[in-house]
């Protein structure tokens, strides 16, 4: 089920991951009740023969599923890594915890299990052949009540990218000084086609929207190029970011915890580092 246009070039994408029925739900926005909605409609004219709804572990994954779980009265399970058959006819499944630093065990029952995905906890495995695909296009229950709260959330950073997908994070911490001083690392987002992260005292101090906030009170990220600068590294902080395929610190303390948990680490002053850094990006 998806909640956009089924464009053909989406339609093509999910072919070849072996999908064979697209239910496309038109929506002129996001409606988290309305969107449960109509899932519901659709569990129910499966009339039993639905097992699973699996979702993306993302803000608007884990707020639908929630909605569904208590439009329907069923079990849900958010940021699974792995879900199999049990012995007893449920589900057993293995999902992340605080902020992705531990794995759960656990034990879904439920007649229809209702999951969320962990964010790149589960490469995408294409089929051997590209599926034929029915698409079959599905009108958004709406009701006045669905839509008394509506929140839009601005893209963060170039190419539209959102902090929890970003492959490119440039984070900032109390070393950048001031509101001001990150102009520097969005400029050098920019470059690398990434967006702007923050520690929890940028937010504290008003510098930045509590949206960019990497941590156990923030966003998770999973990017493959996490820049830290001016970040000491407090475990809450720690638990947002360990994520990363790779963490490159910048800081002149070389004692900060930050520095330990990056696979490069430079001793510098953040202002001088970061334009040096985009003018020689810019040189190439």
């Amino acid at each position: 089920m998806v909640f956009a246009d089924a464009t053909e070039v989406l339609v093509a994408e999910l072919a070849a991951y072996g999908v064979t029925d697209v239910y496309a739900v038109q929506s002129d926005g996001y409606a988290p009740l309305a969107w449960a909605r109509s899932v519901a409609a659709l569990l129910a004219a499966a009339e039993g023969n639905g097992h699973a709804v699996i979702a993306a572990g993302t803000d608007h994954g884990n707020e639908v599923l929630a909605h569904l779980g208590a439009i329907t009265e069923l079990p849900m399970a958010a940021n699974c890594v792995s879900a199999t058959a049990g012995a007893d006819g449920g589900l057993d499944l293995v999902r992340q915890r605080w902020a992705g630093l531990l794995l759960e065990e656990a034990v879904l029952d439920g007649p229809v299990a209702l999951l969320t995905v962990a964010t790149d906890a589960v490469p995408p495995v294409p089929a051997a052949e590209s599926a034929l695909v029915a698409v079959h296009p599905v009108t958004l229950p709406l009701d006045g009540g669905d839509l008394v709260i509506r929140a839009d959330e601005e893209p963060a950073g170039a190419g539209g990218a959102s902090l929890a997908t970003a492959r490119v994070v440039v984070g900032g911490g109390r070393g950048v000084g001031s509101a001001e001083g990150f102009g520097p690392l969005e400029e050098l987002a920019e470059l690398l086609g990434g967006v702007v992260g923050v520690s929890r005292v940028v937010t504290s101090e008003g510098w930045r929207p509590h949206t960019q906030q990497v941590g156990q009170t923030g966003t998770k990220i999973t990017p493959d190029l996490y820049l830290a600068c001016g970040i000491s590294g407090a475990i809450q902080h720690i638990a947002g970011c360990s994520g990363a395929r790779h963490i490159i610190a910048i800081n002149t303390d070389p004692a900060a915890p930050m520095m330990s948990r990056a696979d490069y680490a430079v001793v510098g002053d953040l202002h001088e580092v970061i334009p040096a850094l985009i003018a020689a990006l810019r040189d190439r």
